[in-house]
């Protein structure tokens, strides 16, 4: 998809702040400081629109971006660490769950994970809660600009093997820095927004 125009269009926690115009959604979802906002900001081609923070757990709410008026691009609350009381946590845990269990317009999630690092316990407990309830799952292997070339590979296999992923899943590397990932991204994203 060429984004022709983007914009913030709802902030909210709970359904009736949700856009309620049936546009399809795609969702983000990740660790706190994982770069979902940089990912959403490179993919949507703009600067600032998602704000990106040095601090984790700094998105507290559902944040849904218009694309072209076709669709949503949703950004969730990271999960894992964040300077929060443990109820406020709890409370984010909840709202992300009640999104992605009735959101009737929700095609595919983006769960982004660091290519630096083996999925975490919270990565591999996402994923897997994603696949039995059976979405249609993305996984982007953020920060690649912040390995060598050579350590691609190595890092692309044990994220694999961290995920349990199978031949078809799809693994996308992605660079903030370079912009790498990118079209991929958008090419496999396109294939769930058509009717």
């Amino acid at each position: 998809m060429e984004v022709k125009k983007s914009s913030l269009a709802a902030v909210g926690v709970k359904f009736s702040q949700y856009p309620a115009d049936g546009l399809p959604e795609i969702a983000f979802a990740g660790k706190s400081n994982v770069g979902k906002s940089t990912l959403i900001n490179a993919i949507l081609g703009r600067r600032a629109l998602a704000r990106t923070s040095s601090q984790p757990g700094k998105t507290r709410t559902i944040n849904f971006y218009n694309v072209n008026d076709v669709m949503y691009v949703v950004d969730l609350p990271g999960y894992g660490y964040a300077k929060a009381p443990k109820t406020e946590i709890e409370k984010w845990g909840k709202m992300i769950e009640d999104y992605l269990n009735h959101r009737q317009t929700l095609r595919a999630i983006v769960l982004l994970v660091d290519i630096r690092h083996e999925p975490g316990e919270n990565d591999r407990l996402m994923h897997a809660w994603l696949k039995h309830y059976g979405y249609q799952i993305i996984v982007v292997a953020t920060k690649s600009d912040k390995i060598s070339r050579n350590q691609m590979q190595k890092q692309l296999s044990l994220i694999r093997k961290g995920l349990q992923l199978e031949q078809g899943d799809i693994l996308i590397p992605f660079s903030g820095e370079k912009k790498t990932g990118v079209e991929e991204l958008w090419t496999v994203l396109d294939t769930y927004l058509e009717d």
